[in-house]
């Protein structure tokens, strides 16, 4: 008997099983699902399918006949071994036993350098737009997500073949960074800041102080005049609110200079975007995210496009007047996206329409990502109707580019409110890493206290942003998580440490099989033959692989890959106790089995953590 050459056993049998229930419903209506999955009891087969049942009631049969139909028009030919009444169990459910050889050969013909995923005909170009930090400011654990899960989705496209163009749209440009600019050449004048060694802590500082001196204290100089208060507190407030105004109107005039090109404001800006994008860029790099300098799309790249853009929104009609603000109003949005000010200020969706027009228009996005948090749901909602009706998203060859916000839930404390520092602030996305490395050495050194110190030191630090990265992706994208370090960090359950284990585990092995004289090798390229139960299982999970990636690239869930990477490393430990490879009395035949099954496994998890952007570790 001939067997075809398949990756996933599964994805095939649903094919057949279609085609078979096609055939022997022909009246049946609408969608039909095989329902395969895992036997529930393994002595019966590999697989079984459930649809009898639904369809039953579908088309007004018992259960048994449906599925005696059904095995009627099945063909399994060069898969699995033939399916008559007799492999129909209880009420309707059919059992699939797979041939050994199928299997074998599935493996064989995943056991290559692309593991099943060859680069698409057709290729993609997509824009994922990530990170997104802001001048003045340290990341927080809301750039987590927005840095982690864009880095994951973005690898994901590229793993399935696609050219991919990551954006961080850095916010460095209005009149807020006018202000500390402002600032900064006030205490620069004033000679008590040296711009050349300030920090990035500093800058902070001064970025909160700035805004705080622009806000004039109406409301309470109101509440005063309502209720009544001491005149010395009424000239006092007075006196701030004129200081406030004075403040304001000089950030004013430095964004004017900043616009113009004004030599010292565009040095001091450049400053600025030195340090916060020095310090921000040295944080993505400790998270291990593919985010550099080169990916930054900052606010500034669009000043020069805005103008033009909403001339030519105003000169098309596609914008209106709507008192005294300048609107787009789109067919089944309620609220219209505002895109100038009644002062003729731009906002943040003048400037997002501007990124989309050339993402498309210029980069040439087939798609384009947004990895930002669901509160900005009604915002993404408006410009992506409004940048559509207005034809920025459009591609030159006259194709319309899919736009789509990705969209992520909070990181909470454990006590399910917004992960905060005690003093009620945000907490620094690198402070959070490091004392994630301290946990992580900790352990490291309690369990490999022989290792060398360096060693130690980066197993520590795979281990820690493992654990961290996994944690996050591992969650349903648009769901909050708690965010716990002995969670997170434990070796056991559901987290990154206990992948990486099961990585090391099988290193460890290849060496000992070294070590005994095994020519490791030629038991890699050996021909695979699967009888025992718990060999078959990890096979047909190691298959299923290419089908995951494709599941969560193409819909931008992580954790669908997270998930099957736990259970791929939790069945090569169940393997691993129940089929012994370097053992006395294991023939040479299955010991090779065994073995490259083990190194298929291993190159799996591993080509599943670098897709997702979690390091790995060769022992631990």
């Amino acid at each position: 008997m001939t067997t075809d050459t398949i990756q996933d056993p599964k994805s095939v049998l649903e094919t057949r099983f279609v085609d078979a229930i096609r055939a022997a419903l022909p009246d049946l209506e609408g969608e039909v699902d095989p329902l395969i999955g895992p036997s529930r009891q393994p002595e019966l087969g590999d697989f079984q399918s459930n649809a009898a049942m639904p369809l039953a009631k579908r088309v007004g049969m018992k259960p048994r006949d449906v599925a005696c139909a059904i095995v009627e028009k099945l063909d399994v030919t060069g898969i699995a071994n033939p399916v008559s009444d007799e492999s129909i169990a209880g009420p309707g459910f059919i059992n699939i036993s797979l041939l050994p050889e199928a299997i074998g050969s599935a493996l064989s013909a995943m056991d290559d350098e692309d593991l099943g995923l060859p680069a698409p005909a057709d290729p993609e170009t997509i824009v994922v737009d990530l990170c997104g930090v802001n001048l003045a400011k340290q990341m927080h654990v809301g750039h987590l997500r927005s840095s982690v899960i864009g880095d994951a989705i973005a690898r994901l496209k590229e793993r399935l073949g696609h050219t991919v163009i990551r954006q961080s749209h850095v916010g460095d440009w209005g009149l807020p960074i006018a202000m500390v600019v402002q600032r900064l050449i006030e205490l620069e004048d004033e000679g008590s800041i040296d711009t050349k060694t300030i920090s990035l802590d500093e800058l902070n500082t001064i970025y909160r102080a700035a805004q705080a001196q622009c806000k004039a204290e109406k409301k309470a100089l109101d509440l005063i005049e309502r209720v009544g208060g001491h005149a010395k507190a009424e000239a006092e407030l007075e006196a701030r609110i004129e200081d406030a105004q004075r403040a304001f109107k000089l950030a004013q005039e430095r964004l004017v200079k900043l616009q113009s090109g004004d030599e010292r404001s565009v040095s001091m800006w450049n400053r600025v975007y030195e340090i916060t994008m020095g310090a921000c860029l040295a944080t993505c790099a400790a998270l291990m995210t593919n985010i550099t300098d080169e990916h930054s799309a900052g606010e500034s790249t669009y000043r020069e496009e805005l103008g033009p853009l909403i001339s030519d929104l105003e000169s098309r009609g596609v914008a209106e007047i709507d008192d005294g603000a300048l609107v787009v109003k789109v067919d089944g949005i309620k609220e219209p996206t505002l895109v100038r000010k009644r002062n003729g200020g731009y906002l943040y969706a003048t400037t997002d329409m501007a990124a989309i027009k050339r993402r498309v228009q210029e980069l040439g996005a087939d798609q384009v990502i947004y990895c930002v948090d669901a509160r900005q749901a009604l915002h993404f909602k408006q410009v992506f109707g409004a940048a559509t009706k207005a034809g920025y998203a459009t591609k030159p060859d006259g194709t319309v580019a899919h736009l789509e916000h990705a969209a992520f839930g909070n990181v909470l404390g454990e006590d399910n409110k917004p992960l905060k520092t005690r003093s009620g602030e945000n907490v620094k996305l690198q402070d959070l890493l490091d004392e994630a490395v301290v946990r992580a050495k900790q352990e490291v050194d309690s369990r490999s206290a022989d290792f060398p110190e360096e060693e130690r030191a980066t197993i520590a630090n795979n281990i820690a942003i493992a654990a961290i990265k996994y944690a996050d992706l591992s969650t349903e994208r648009v769901k909050d998580y708690v965010f716990s370090f002995d969670r997170m960090l434990a070796f056991e359950g559901d987290t990154g440490p206990y992948v990486l284990y099961a990585i090391a585990r099988i290193n460890n092995l290849v060496r000992k099989a070294r070590d005994n004289g095994v020519d490791v090798e030629s038991a890699l390229s050996s021909e695979m033959t699967l009888d025992d139960p718990a060999e078959r299982a990890l096979a047909l999970l190691v298959l299923r692989y290419p089908t995951m990636v494709r599941a969560a690239g193409e819909n931008d869930e992580p954790n669908r890959l997270c998930g099957y990477l736990y259970d791929l490393a939790s069945m090569f430990a169940k393997f691993y106790e129940k089929c012994p490879i370097l053992k006395d009395g294991v023939d040479e035949g299955s010991r090779d089995t065994r073995l490259r099954l083990a190194v298929l496994t291993k190159r799996v998890l591993e080509d599943g953590c670098a897709t997702l952007g979690i390091p790995t570790v060769e022992r631990m």
